[in-house]
């Protein structure tokens, strides 16, 4: 059976169950959006909203997870927070149809946030009273803003690129990365924080991230990426749409 190729005294798992970067974010899109179908749309307490709404606590964890790899691997770290603030702004809209003017502002505020977390971590790692202080300080903005999850979002995104083995040994070699090893590392960091929205949706995404291989996957190309980032918006119009 074949499976992926590391040091012997490391664990691994079967090629046929690794998840590649692509998989994770169709994964994370199919949870979104069944737990927000089920949300707005749902009668709740039903046994299909609980299932749906457990399925949805796939999403932001995976998407938080996503964040940290894609800054990570990113060409254009300006470009990247730009894009994702962009579609934040064109988000309020649908965001506000949805839940009304007294609501947190939509997730996407959460992972620029996140992005300007990562970018103060890469830029002040060495001092490190100075750069906890400036996270914490990027973390509150995301409560004091109401945007959703809140500083647990902006900390699970800083969490997850803290533990990557390439973030901490850039000198380390894809190909010398056991990946499961290190997914095991940030689920167990972060579980505690994807256990406040829901028991059984931490232990779901962290089967999920556990199973990434480090690959990016199909999805590729610029098309691909921002219609990935439309989805989001265009989802919410449709359900407001419908209700």
């Amino acid at each position: 059976m074949d499976v992926i190729t590391t040091n012997p005294k490391q664990f691994s798992v079967p090629l046929s169950l690794r998840l590649s970067g692509s998989a994770l974010k169709v994964i994370a899109v199919l949870s979104m959006l069944g737990d927000h179908c089920a949300y707005y749309l749902m009668e709740h307490g039903t046994p299909a909203y609980e299932i749906l709404r457990c399925f949805g606590r796939i999403a932001f964890p995976v998407f938080a997870f996503l964040i940290a790899e894609g800054f990570a691997n990113t060409s254009n770290r300006i470009r990247y927070l730009l894009t994702i603030l962009g579609f934040a702004v064109i988000s309020e809209l649908p965001w506000y149809l949805l839940n009304g003017a007294d609501s947190n502002h939509n997730v996407m505020f959460t992972l620029a946030l996140g992005v300007v977390a990562l970018a103060v971590f890469d830029r002040l790692c060495e001092h490190c009273p100075i750069c906890v202080t400036a996270i914490m300080l990027v973390a509150s903005l995301a409560w004091l803003s109401g945007s959703d999850y809140e500083w647990q979002g902006v900390v699970m995104i800083v969490i997850f690129y803290i533990l990557r083995r390439q973030t901490i040994e850039p000198w380390s070699s894809r190909h010398q990365v056991n990946f499961q090893a290190q997914s095991l590392r940030q689920v167990i960091f972060t579980f505690s924080l994807m256990a406040t929205y829901g028991l059984t949706g931490a232990i779901l995404t962290s089967a999920v991230i556990f199973l990434y291989d480090g690959t990016r996957g199909c999805i590729k190309g610029a098309a691909a990426k921002y219609s990935f980032y439309a989805f989001y918006p265009l989802h919410l119009l449709i359900i407001s749409m419908i209700r």
